[in-house]
């Protein structure tokens, strides 16, 4: 086994360009031999990129978290022993993956395993378990799990903001640095064994958040999927981590990314378009994101429980023994059980408050009620989790001491680790679950419960339950979590509101039998069926479905360190050279030049739209040579569009998205197309004025043909939201109007029916073969969803075209067109054009001495 070392991890650190140092040989089908991570002859090194299909055709998952599923112990004699967890959520998903996929587990192990032994355990735990172990140096963990992890994602998921040091600590950006040192290493680990051709990968959790960015850098076609096991915050909360863009953009290099909730969700769609700009949309049930050609897909699937493992642990005689204990010892009382982590979000305190409440107000529940509170080990470590045990442990103390008696004790507590069995059969005979978490990703505390409380024939007869018998249950469920929308018939409550929690308690002991079988039952069919084969079963299905088309697109990776990213386009879309577009310039005698304006002729975004002096002098360039014809067209009025252009004598314009059109600056401006009225006006802009009015930061824009409402200084998604309602509201008040309602990048704009630039792109090619010149150069540019019809006319135009005409649709950023080619932005196009000017300039020249 070759042993990696990482003593260069502050070269890890560093947000450039990542290495990843010497290629490793992949793993094969069958792990049985003896350093299969070897490195590679020199012969067989190239066989880890991803261009080469491989021939197997078994499909392999590789899931990546940050624990192994593994336990592991020191024996008397020093070796290891290594069992499965059986109790790990990345064991269990492998039910539902089917016995045709194999599977390889990357991840640490919970113990420290001394670096001299860390080569013989890891070909080990390959040889037998198929897993592959990350071994970190203990400073780099600490930094990156109780650091980063605990201290600044973990609280900040959970929508705790860190006002003061003692709140999760300010940002710390050591802590960050191990944090993607941690991600390059999962990285590396998994570089060791992928078959990038074959292979899925499937990452777990926040731990991992930027590691689609390390593989998506190394195998461009890479089948990535995420999913997310905390909740994700509002917008509001996420904006305030000084690292959020790079979180996002990381998440985006998966191919599909899976939350709990639609809530989790939506929250990170909105992140996604409030803070990169980037919207989603939603297609035949698929919600997918646009980012750089590729479709990042969204899953929303809540994870289940394996529904197997807690029946047999059920059957085990020591869980029916325990059972027959707890029934005799609380045989007179009804028990209400709460199971949660030590941690600040559990909700405890909120629940130990709401019983001392429900024994206050109903003293006759008094040695009739106990709370039973099993509260497992924290997870992290800090001041937070301190002051949540001695808080615990001073309410248990009061409420007992108000309330207990001989023979009765109104809370107890067990916060010592407790066997699977024991904490199964306090399942088994609690009346009623309470969970009051305060913010929980998922909790699958009550899919357990009611399976437990569904029982098996020992069990009934423990209880002395008749097996026929419909089996009971009831939960009261904080609304803060997970689970809780695919619990219906829970009573739902807002933890922080303790009188209303006690009161659901209450309601919960109260509630016909009949109703609590009715309840049981609804439960019980759903969470039997939405088991955790279920949800790893339908997450491999959609990532299948997200990567279908990987080998059918041309990718490359563009951007350094985080920002990196993967640009997917169809086979032929490709970048417009210019040394290929120039020499067919230079072949050519009757060029027909269409050219966009906005983000076209002038970056987008920028404060200044009036045309540069370099713009004005590419297009008199272009005008001067007697084999073009050269048109500008734009969505700007014709007033405005005169007094830029000036200077341009032979420059046609096309005003208002071609309603006016103008040959040269001596000829009259002409309608594109006839009109007889504008009277629809007066029915669109009231409707508009209403909109802008409530839409702060949005204005209307009239011209001549057409009435524009833009919302690009308003909050994007409320201003989203209201141009699609304005958008539904002008399509009904114009239905019977000679006019078309269009939407585009933050504008809703209605103008007559038939304006287009494509009407231009007509005018222009029918005008030119009218005069008998038939073009054999047509060089089209533009931006957005308006250039379209301009690009869908010229590559349709043959019959008004040379047999031999070069055409080029060209639009500005790799993005779905109708256009053939592309160019980056409007720097690269005006070079392009340059080019052109050069070539006419280099003509003329040559053609002068010539005649000379």
């Amino acid at each position: 086994m070759v042993s990696r070392s990482y003593s260069n991890l502050l070269d890890l650190t560093s947000c450039g360009s990542p290495s990843f140092g010497r290629e490793k040989k992949r793993l094969p089908r069958v792990a049985t031999v003896a350093g299969v991570l070897s490195e590679l002859d020199d012969e067989t090194s190239n066989s880890v990129g991803s261009e080469t299909p491989s021939s197997v055709s078994q499909e392999r998952m590789i899931i990546v978290g940050n624990q192994l599923p593994l336990r592991a112990q020191r024996k008397d004699n020093g070796t290891w022993e290594f069992t499965w967890d059986e109790d790990s959520l990345l064991l269990q998903l492998k039910d539902g993956l089917g016995d045709d996929v194999e599977t390889i587990y990357i991840g640490c192990l919970k113990e420290e395993i001394e670096p001299s032994e860390q080569d013989d355990v890891a070909q080990y735990l390959l040889d037998t378990f198929k897993c592959v172990p990350t071994f970190l140096p203990p400073e780099l963990f600490s930094k990156f799990y109780h650091g980063f992890c605990k201290q600044h994602l973990w609280p900040l998921f959970h929508y705790m903001l860190p006002l003061s040091p003692d709140l999760g600590g300010r940002f710390d950006r050591s802590l960050w640095q191990a944090y993607v040192s941690v991600n390059k290493i999962f990285a590396d680990k998994v570089m060791e064994v992928i078959s990038p051709d074959d292979d899925f990968v499937w990452v777990h959790d926040y731990h991992l958040m930027v590691l689609p960015t390390f593989l998506r850098k190394r195998f461009n076609r890479a089948r990535l999927g995420f999913f997310l096991h905390s909740p994700f915050p509002s917008s509001e909360i996420y904006r305030t981590l000084p690292v959020r863009d790079e979180l996002l953009r990381a998440l985006l290099n998966s191919d599909l990314i899976g939350f709990h909730t639609f809530d989790y969700a939506r929250h990170f769609l909105s992140c996604c378009s409030r803070m990169l700009g980037i919207s989603y949309q939603s297609k035949r049930g698929y919600i997918g994101l646009e980012y750089y050609g590729r479709t990042v897909s969204i899953k929303i699937l809540p994870v289940g429980i394996h529904i197997g493992q807690l029946q047999s642990v059920m059957s085990l005689p020591e869980t029916e023994s325990r059972v027959a204990e707890l029934q005799n010892q609380f045989r007179d009382q009804t028990v209400l059980l709460g199971v949660d982590d030590m941690d600040i979000f559990k909700g405890i305190s909120l629940k130990l408050l709401a019983m001392e409440q429900l024994l206050l107000q109903h003293p006759d529940k008094r040695g009739k009620v106990v709370l039973v509170q099993i509260a497992n080990p924290a997870r992290g470590r800090g001041k937070d989790v301190q002051e949540v045990q001695s808080e615990t442990h001073a309410t248990v103390k009061r409420i007992n001491d108000t309330f207990g008696r001989s023979g009765y004790t109104p809370v107890i507590l067990i916060d010592t680790p407790l066997q699977s069995y024991e904490r199964i059969a306090y399942y088994v005979i609690a009346e009623c679950c309470l969970v009051t978490a305060v913010r929980d990703g998922m909790n699958l505390i009550p899919y357990e419960y009611i399976i437990c409380r569904q029982g098996n024939e020992k069990i009934d007869e423990i209880l002395g339950i008749n097996t026929l018998t419909q089996k009971r249950s009831m939960l009261v469920v904080s609304e803060f979590i997970g689970c809780s929308p695919s619990l219906s018939g829970a009573i739902r409550v807002n933890p922080w509101n303790i009188d209303s929690v006690a009161e659901a308690m209450d309601s919960a002991l109260m509630v016909p039998e009949s109703e609590k079988q009715m309840r049981h039952e609804k439960h019980y069919r759903y969470v039997s069926t939405h088991d955790v084969a279920y949800w790893a079963r339908s997450f491999l299905q959609d990532l299948e479905r997200a990567c279908r088309d990987h080998l059918r697109r041309r990718c490359w990776g563009i951007g350094f360190g985080l920002g990196f990213r993967v640009i997917a386009l169809d086979p032929n879309f490709r970048k417009l050279s210019v040394e290929h577009i120039v020499s067919a310039y230079k072949r050519t005698k009757h060029r027909a030049i269409l050219l966009d304006y906005d983000s076209t002729m002038v970056q987008p975004g920028s404060m200044r739209t009036t045309p540069n002096a370099d713009a004005v002098a590419i297009l008199n360039s272009l005008c001067r040579d007697t084999k073009n014809c050269v048109f500008v067209v734009s969505g700007k009025e014709r007033k405005t569009l005169t007094e830029w252009f000036s200077s341009c004598e032979r420059l046609g314009i096309a005003a208002e998205h071609g309603y006016f059109v103008r040959t040269n600056q001596n000829a009259e401006w002409e309608a594109g197309i006839s009109v007889p009225d504008f009277e629809w006006k007066q029915i669109a802009e009231p409707v508009m004025q209403l909109y802008t009015e409530t839409t702060d930061g949005s204005n209307i824009e009239t011209k001549e043909s057409a009435l524009v409402w833009n919302y690009e200084y308003a909050d994007r998604d409320f201003g989203s939201c209201q141009a699609k309602e304005l958008f539904d509201h002008l399509e009904s008040v114009l239905a019977n109007e000679p006019v078309s309602v269009k939407s585009g990048p933050n504008i809703v704009e209605v103008k007559p029916q038939g304006v287009s630039k494509g009407i231009v792109a007509e005018r222009l090619l029918l005008t030119m073969q009218q005069k008998g010149v038939i073009p054999d150069f047509v060089l089209c540019i533009g931006d957005d969803r308006s250039d379209e019809d301009m690009f869908e006319v010229i590559m349709s135009a043959k019959m008004q075209l040379s047999p031999v005409a070069e055409v080029f649709p060209c639009t500005v950023g790799q993005k779905p067109s109708k256009a053939k080619y592309y160019l980056e932005d409007t720097s690269e196009i005006l070079r392009m054009l340059q080019g052109l000017v050069h070539a006419s300039e280099q003509t003329s020249r040559t053609t002068s001495q010539s005649s000379h």
